[in-house]
């Protein structure tokens, strides 16, 4: 490696610093990827169980569906008067500085917003059945964004962090070597010379 920086003590000084921030920046992004792996890691698992959950909800809820359309006719005069929700918050909280999403829905007492007359049970039970799909969704959402944005806050930290391991603290560790190095090949040239010219005083003294 070629190394541009001049060799002085100053140097040498500036360089031991930046290394030794260089590792405490490494150690800190090693942390900060390590809780965010776990953090990720307890969601991904809780998106394995919502997905077969939610997966078995909209086929019960669709199926039902089917059912209130083939002992009501269609049904959508019907669905048309069921309000849109409204009720979803989002906020957030940080992970290691990752802003993670929490979806919230007003809580509501479930009743049937349509009239009774030219419906069925089977009706009912496809709208109770959407009901906990509409919630089941607001919860995977909440989590599939999450995961969404550790995975993505993992891969830049993971990248800096290599940088640092790979990169920077080569390069700090090379100049400080080559410093140092320099700094001693100086000294010892130094000494030689010292002890040439004390030497040659040594031996003039006697001449004289």
């Amino acid at each position: 490696m070629e190394n541009k920086v001049f060799p002085t003590k100053g140097n040498l000084i500036a360089s031991k610093k930046s290394l030794a921030l260089a590792r405490m920046g490494y150690d800190l992004l090693d942390r900060k990827r390590n809780v965010l792996i776990r953090e990720m890691m307890q969601l991904v698992d809780k998106v394995k169980m919502l997905r077969d959950e939610i997966t078995q909800s909209y086929e019960t809820a669709y199926y039902l569906l089917q059912q209130a359309n083939v002992s009501t006719g269609i049904i959508s005069d019907i669905a048309a008067s069921v309000h849109v929700e409204t009720g979803v918050h989002v906020t957030y909280r940080s992970v290691m500085g990752v802003e993670v999403p929490s979806v919230s829905i007003e809580p509501s007492e479930t009743k049937m917003e349509y009239g009774f007359e030219g419906t069925n049970s089977r009706v009912d039970e496809a709208y109770l059945q959407f009901h906990r799909v509409k919630e089941l969704t607001i919860i995977l959402a909440e989590v599939d964004n999450s995961v969404y944005r550790l995975a993505n806050a993992i891969r830049k930290t993971q990248k800096r962090a290599n940088a640092l391991k790979n990169i920077s603290i080569p390069n700090l560790e090379a100049t400080v070597k080559f410093i140092t190095e320099s700094l001693e090949e100086k000294d010892r040239e130094e000494f030689s010379r010292l002890k040439v010219i004390k030497a040659n005083k040594k031996k003039d003294t006697a001449i004289e």
